[in-house]
C-alpha cells in the first residue's frame, strides 16, 4: 500500500480536482476536510473520487453518539476509504461511528492535534503530556473497536507496540529541510513509517510545490529502502 495521502486543503472544488489529477498514480489518496466538505458537500467528495483515488474523509465527527452515528450513516454512500472522530467523544460514541460506518471504510479516532503541545492542553485543563493523552485515547478507542487513531509522529512508535494490529494515520508531516507553518509535533516520512504508521498525510510540501507528482515521488523515494512503496 502506498502510505502517502495527500491533503487538499481548499474550498476551490477545480482546483481540489486539478489536485487530485496531479497526484494520481503516486498518492495512495486524497484527504478531503472541514473546509472542503462545509463549501463542498457530497457532491464535491464525488466530483474528486471521480479520479479513482482513494478518499480521506477527514471531518473529525465529535457529538453525542446518536448524532455522530446518524452523521456517519449520512455520509456512507460516499464510502470513504477513511473517516475520523474524535476519540474525546467517548467509547460509545466512536463505537456509534464504526457501527455506522461501510465496511470498507476505516474509522480512525483522532486523539491530539499535531498543532497542540503541552502547555496548549494544559490550558484546556488536560494534565500530562500529548504522549499521556495519547495513550490514554487510544486505549479508548480500541476498547470501542474503531480501527485505530490519528497521533502525531511523535507518539505512534508507542501507539503501534500497544496496539499491534491498529491502523496509524500520521499527520504533520514534513520532509527534512521544509517549513512546519502551524505544526507543532512533526517528523519526517521515513521517520514516522520507521516508527508504525500506516498512512503518511502530508498537504503543503506537496500541494504547494510547482509539481506535485514530482514532490510526492522524492518523498517516496526516502521510504524506499523499506519497500515502503509497493
Amino acid at each position: 500500500m502506498n502510505p502517502i495521502f495527500v491533503a487538499i486543503d481548499t474550498r476551490d472544488v477545480h482546483h481540489a480536482a486539478a489536485l487530485a489529477r496531479d497526484v494520481l498514480g503516486v498518492a495512495g489518496g486524497v484527504k478531503l476536510g472541514l473546509e472542503f466538505f462545509c463549501a463542498n458537500g457530497h457532491e464535491g467528495v464525488l466530483r474528486i473520487a471521480e479520479h479513482e483515488l482513494p478518499i480521506f474523509l477527514d471531518l473529525k465527527l465529535h457529538d453525542i453518539p446518536n448524532t455522530v452515528g446518524k452523521a456517519v450513516e449520512a455520509l456512507a454512500p460516499l464510502e470513504p476509504a477513511i473517516l475520523t472522530v474524535h476519540a474525546a467523544g467517548g467509547k460509545a460514541m466512536m463505537a456509534a461511528a464504526k457501527a455506522e460506518a461501510p465496511p470498507g471504510t476505516k474509522v480512525v479516532a483522532v486523539t491530539v492535534l499535531t498543532s497542540l503541545d503541552q502547555s496548549d492542553l494544559g490550558a484546556t485543563g488536560i494534565a500530562g503530556s500529548p504522549e499521556d493523552q495519547v495513550r490514554r485515547l487510544a486505549e479508548l478507542a480500541q476498547e470501542a473497536r474503531v480501527d485505530g487513531i490519528v497521533c502525531s509522529g511523535a507518539e505512534v512508535a508507542a501507539a503501534r507496540s500497544a496496539w499491534p494490529s491498529g491502523f496509524f494515520v500520521v499527520p504533520g508531516v514534513r520532509p527534512a529541510g521544509a517549513e512546519i507553518a502551524d505544526q507543532k509535533r512533526v517528523v519526517t516520512p521515513r521517520q514516522a513509517l520507521d516508527d508504525g504508521a500506516s498512512v503518511l498525510v502530508i498537504g503543503r510540501p506537496i500541494t504547494g510545490a510547482a509539481d506535485p507528482a514530482r514532490a510526492i515521488r522524492e518523498i517516496a523515494a526516502t521510504l524506499q529502502s523499506k519497500e515502503a512503496i509497493e
